[in-house]
């Protein structure tokens, strides 16, 4: 029932979904995290995507101050807390409206999943970074090992769905233009039964 709504309503949700994940992309981006850095000297946790040790934290927490760590929780955590969902639901839904000829190919499965992993790890990642604030000064070494392995892990996910969905777009584009033109054999053909299937 779920999938069924989602691949019929894919362009609306893909359309929607981008725009509030745009906007509240921006107003992190410009508004809290600039804001963050700019009190600590230092880059927030969100934008460190190959990760952070723990002298890395205590330099940032402690910069921060009690009023910086308290802007964190209030503003940039709750944004975080949206725009996970929202990114998902994008990726998901541009991936069935672009495959929508061949829902069940390999690439629009692969890139569904790895859209779940975004927003699995980047909530992860946002309670580690809540349990980081709350704990301080007292921060263990594993919930950071835990949360800076959120962080990469959500990286990866995130450069592996959006190329799963340009992916999803060329083959798309490659399957258009062959309903026009005489289908030719070569290695994009097999390349494109073998992610159709």
């Amino acid at each position: 029932m779920t999938n069924r709504f989602l691949s019929s309503h894919a362009r609306i949700i893909a359309v929607g979904c981008g725009c509030i994940s745009a906007v509240i992309y921006l107003i992190m981006i410009n508004l809290t995290l600039a804001h963050i850095e700019a009190v600590s000297g230092y880059i927030p946790f969100d934008l460190r995507p190959l990760g952070y040790g723990s002298a890395d934290v205590a330099e940032l927490l402690e910069a921060l101050g009690t009023d910086g760590r308290a802007y964190y929780l209030a503003y940039q955590i709750p944004l975080d807390t949206l725009y996970p969902a929202m990114l998902a639901l994008t990726l998901i839904a541009t991936l069935l409206w672009i495959g929508q000829g061949s829902p069940k190919s390999v690439i629009v499965r692969v890139g569904i999943l790895l859209s779940i992993g975004i927003a699995l790890f980047d909530y992860i990642e946002n309670f580690g970074v809540l349990a980081m604030i709350l704990t301080w000064p007292d921060v263990s070494d594993g919930l950071v090992y835990a949360a800076s392995a959120a962080t990469i892990a959500k990286s990866v996910f995130t450069t592996l769905a959006v190329s799963s969905v340009f992916l999803s777009g060329i083959i798309r584009m490659r399957s258009l233009r062959a309903l026009t033109t005489r289908p030719k054999v070569g290695v994009w053909g097999r390349f494109d039964r073998i992610l159709d299937r």
